[in-house]
């Protein structure tokens, strides 16, 4: 079987889209959110859908953490020493005085909780990584760190009464999830301890099921279609392999 190019960069990005369709990232946060200690106040903001930096502090809970004025003129500070990428260069040129608030401002985590009660704020990130090298968990980490580093250096520069953090969700693209970094992940957000179990078995269930649904796709692509059976009700994606 030939596997073209285009067929493989097309299954990757169906893999990166269905982790972030609802039964990806807003699954994941929901089941957090709904297994929260009893009295706990962590209040998962984007559910639904993501929200930029900017439609974010149009709420009012983010409003009394600080001013948007203070905030942009902290972020000013750290932006410029982020470099522009190339893909940025034109949006730059335009207006190159506002476009480092701007791209702050643009700069979307996949979700957000909030404290009010303990002034704490979670930035929350789901990252899919290849995960054939041993320690890729350490380094999609890292480069999540690194891409809300804006974010969270301007939050605590603009409100040092508040704490700010962020909690990372790593999947490698063949469906591993480490399972010690997920509990830990869920500790921090305060799931509760007897609930812990099964949120991790549903969000394997629902990696696992993405992912099957780009190996079907992708078969699809380089096969041409696929091929009906009705052996034990499920599918004959080629090759005597059946979903």
């Amino acid at each position: 079987m030939k596997y073209t190019v285009t067929s493989t960069v097309q299954a990757a990005k169906e893999w990166q889209q269905q982790l972030r369709l609802p039964t990806g990232t807003t699954h994941l946060y929901d089941s957090m959110h709904a297994a929260q200690k009893p009295k706990r106040k962590l209040k998962f903001i984007t559910l639904d859908k993501e929200s930029n930096m900017s439609t974010l502090w149009r709420r009012e809970e983010f409003l009394r953490i600080c001013c948007k004025e203070e905030l942009a003129e902290k972020a000013q500070d750290i932006e410029v020493t982020i470099p522009v990428k190339k893909s940025q260069e034109t949006w730059y040129n335009l207006d190159p005085g506002s476009f480092f608030v701007n791209r702050f401002w643009g700069r979307r985590p996949d979700g957000v909780a909030i404290n009010v009660a303990l002034k704490i704020v979670y930035i929350l990130e789901l990252k899919l990584s290849t995960d054939r090298d041993e320690g890729f968990l350490e380094v999609k980490d890292a480069a999540a760190n690194e891409q809300h580093k804006s974010n969270i250096g301007a939050l605590k520069a603009a409100a040092p009464e508040w704490e700010f953090a962020q909690s990372n969700f790593v999947v490698g693209n063949r469906g591993s999830v480490v399972e010690s970094d997920f509990y830990t992940k869920l500790k921090k957000l305060d799931v509760q301890e007897g609930k812990k179990d099964k949120l991790f078995a549903d969000h394997v269930t629902q990696v696992c099921e993405a992912h099957n649904r780009v190996i079907v796709s992708f078969l699809q692509q380089v096969q041409g279609g696929t091929r009906p059976t009705t052996e034990g009700s499920r599918e004959n994606i080629g090759h005597n392999v059946h979903v």
